[in-house]
């Protein structure tokens, strides 16, 4: 099978490089020859230099600063357009089973770093627990902590749901679809509702860290990374502070942090977050071996309801832990 074929038939199928069943991107010369299909906007200098940061191990989805650049003066384009021409790499970390639609999404830091988004969905569930490719490129820079987001690329024109959760990080973000002229999210969600409608005046950007702790404190690297996020997390409406990690048995463990919304539903909850990490990584489902949540004590609202019926669908044996932290 050719790479391009490759390429289609993974897209057809909605599954995206986590249907590979490989713990991480490495050297299997199908992977590499659907990375470099997918790379096909860009000069082969430019495609070698972008492979080496996509198969490398610890790669998480973010694209460094130096690379950007690399790329703009090789193409002799400017950092739009080398946005642009991520999206159907982006695309490709898909798991769309329900839809069979891939979503790509990039969005540009302060930093000058670019970080990818995709679209998960999962089967048998409400969709209302579907991560929208923006909300995943968000959470990654949001999770790399980022100071601010500047722009966003996105495959089509962002649903009324995500135009909300883009306001809610960053107002002011530019946002680019292929083919049309960028636009100020200003014009595309007029007469916004947003924090401040609900007395909220502090951005989420950059993310700040909460003063949680666990009464027996964080004796192993995965409950620390479960706190971590969780003490990261935005939550001004509710102050239902949570994270989660989600320990695989590569060894690799991704955390997400709970990110609210002014109106509600468009908040995303920690273990999609997590479960972003752990795609755009190129990780699997199946090489989840252990999810842990620390939630704040007395928080009128639980992210177990959507944790467990999701890991009942995604890793059937593995039991949601949950340690219940404090905040002073």
């Amino acid at each position: 099978m050719n790479r391009r074929t490759l390429l289609a038939t993974l897209g057809s199928a909605g599954l995206g490089l986590w249907a590979m069943k490989v713990p991480a991107i490495g050297a299997d010369a199908s992977e590499k020859d659907l990375l470099t299909t997918a790379l096909g906007k860009f000069s082969e200098k430019s495609r070698t230099r972008l492979l080496r940061v996509v198969t490398a191990a610890g790669f998480d989805g973010r694209i460094p600063a130096a690379e950007v650049a690399a790329a703009r003066e090789t193409e002799g384009q400017d950092e739009d357009v080398v946005m642009l021409g991520l999206l159907p790499l982006a695309r490709i970390y898909s798991h769309s089973p329900i839809s069979k639609y891939q979503v790509g999404a990039a969005v540009r830091g302060f930093s000058g770093d670019l970080y990818l988004g995709t679209n998960i969905e999962f089967p048998g569930h409400s969709l209302g627990f579907s991560l929208h490719g923006e909300q995943s490129a968000l959470s990654n820079a949001y999770m790399h902590m980022e100071q601010g987001i500047s722009a966003i690329v996105v495959t089509a024109a962002p649903c009324g749901h995500c135009r909300q959760f883009l306001n809610e990080l960053s107002p002011d973000i530019q946002v680019l679809v292929d083919g049309k002229p960028a636009a100020k999210l200003s014009t595309l969600l007029p007469s916004a509702f947003g924090p401040k409608d609900l007395g909220v005046t502090e951005s989420a950007f950059p993310a700040k860290e909460a003063n949680l702790g666990l009464r027996n404190g964080a004796s192993d690297q995965l409950t620390r990374a479960a706190l971590d996020a969780a003490r990261k997390s935005y939550a001004p409406y509710t102050k239902a502070h949570s994270g989660v990690a989600v320990g695989t048995r590569s060894g690799r463990i991704f955390r997400g942090a709970y990110i609210e919304n002014a109106a509600y539903n468009p908040s995303l909850p920690p273990l999609q977050a997590a479960l972003s990490a752990l795609i755009l990584a190129g990780g699997s489902f199946s090489d989840i071996s252990k999810v842990l949540l620390v939630e704040t004590e007395g928080a009128p609202i639980s992210q177990r309801s959507v944790a467990e019926p999701i890991l009942s669908v995604i890793a059937t044996r593995v039991k949601l832990e949950t340690l219940v932290a404090q905040l002073s």
